[in-house]
This record gives structure tokens, sequence and C-alpha cells, in this order.
């Protein structure tokens, strides 16, 4: 399930920055009690940000903000495009949750600002959200060095064809439409 924010959520926040496992593709893990100073109370309460929560707790995040214009890979010439973002904690990864969270939000979204063009960043190395870019629907836009590291940007269509197939008798098609 997304949901706001809410100060139960502070100490999940911590462990996703302190995480080392988590900080490995997005410039490494922040100290712990610099974390426990600056993290507010009711940590990222603003729009764009969802906590992902199962069973009551935290075990993720998704974002979806505009994309600084001074970074490189864009898909409009006035920048700006919603990007989206994800950190889980370790324990959820494997478990599907990513892909199931990011596409509610991607649908919110959708829903939101319809035609909006949605970008992911993420850094080639990064084979488990490689594979859940292609999972959520971007294409592969460019590739660039930043943070040191070689990155993959993607688009994702605001627009994701669906196929509607129904068989008649012995298994023919007998419909195929686009929804």
């Amino acid at each position: 399930m997304l949901r706001e924010s809410e100060a139960r959520d502070r100490a999940a926040f911590i462990e996703l920055f302190a995480s080392p496992e988590v900080g490995a593709y997005i410039g490494g893990p922040r100290p712990r009690d610099e974390l426990e100073r600056a993290v507010p109370e009711v940590p990222g309460r603003r729009p764009g940000l969802f906590v992902v929560d199962l069973d009551g707790a935290m075990i993720g995040m998704i974002t979806l903000d505009r994309r600084d214009a001074e970074r490189p890979g864009h898909v409009r010439p006035d920048a700006g495009e919603a990007e989206l973002g994800y950190l889980f904690l370790p324990e959820a990864w494997g478990c599907g949750y990513a892909a199931e969270a990011c596409a509610a939000a991607l649908g919110w979204f959708a829903g939101a600002l319809p035609g909006e063009p949605v970008v992911l960043c993420t850094q080639t190395a990064n084979d488990r959200a490689m594979r859940l870019a292609a999972k959520l629907g971007f294409n592969e836009v460019e590739r660039f060095e930043e943070y040191g590291a070689e990155q993959w940007f993607g688009l994702r269509s605001s627009v994701t064809p669906c196929i509607t197939l129904l068989y008649g008798p012995e298994g023919s098609v007998i419909f195929d439409h686009p929804v």
C-alpha cells in the first residue's frame, strides 16, 4: 500500500539512508548519527513522496519529482520531467514489492497528469534496477557518465498499450483490441 509518511516511519527512513546495501548505487550510506539529527519527526511529508507500507510497517519509499535541469538526461527541451525514484529496505528486495508499488505510483501519476512523460535514471551496474525499469515499461533514451559511473536513462510512455484477447472454440483468437 502507498501512503503519506507518518512519525512511525522515522526509524525506517533513517535505516534506508544509513544502509550500505541501499546506498550502494546512490552515493553510499549516510552516517546514522547525522541522520538521527537531520531527519524530522515526520520525514518525507511532501507531494510526490509515498511510503510503501506492508502490514503497517514502512518497507520503502517512492518519489515522483521534477528532474533537475542541470543534470544530464532529458526528453523535453525545457527539462523538468517527472522522475521516478525508489528505495526499499534490503529485507524487502526480491519480493516484487518495488514493481507493485512503482506501478501503483505510476498509475496514480498517469491519472493525475495524463500524457506527462516519466523518466528514470539508474546506474547500469544496478542489475535489479535495470530489470525493474524494463518491467515497468521504461525504454532506454541514453547512457551517460554521472557521479563517476555509467547511468542508464529511460522514458516511460504515458500510454502503456494493453491487448485484450478473447479465445473462441479450439483456442482461436476472436477479439484482439487495444484497450
